[in-house]
């Protein structure tokens, strides 16, 4: 609704996202020291791809996706699914 409306806050927080990506990343990083899952997911995606500034690094990415999926985030388990399936950030192991 909120979007509807021309509104584009963060649902957590209600502050307005930010123009920049380093704006972005300080938001995500806020979440992320709160154990939210769906930031943390996130936040290993932007690690995966190296977006928002930051340095390409897929062990990290697994790192941050073993912990959402820990804290219950189905998307993570996803993501570790396919590292593992295609080795990347962790030796392939296609039964795990």
């Amino acid at each position: 609704a909120a979007k509807d409306r021309g509104m584009f806050d963060c649902p957590f927080c209600r502050t307005r996202y930010p123009d920049n990506d380093e704006g972005m990343l300080p938001m995500i990083q806020s979440r992320v020291e709160k154990k939210d899952p769906a930031a943390i997911c996130f936040l290993g995606e932007k690690y995966y791809y190296g977006h928002l500034g930051l340095q390409q690094d897929m062990r990290k990415a697994v790192e941050l996706w073993t912990e959402a999926a820990d804290l219950g985030s189905i998307e993570a388990l996803y993501f570790i699914g396919n590292a593992y399936a295609f080795g990347e950030g962790v030796e392939q192991d296609e039964a795990k």
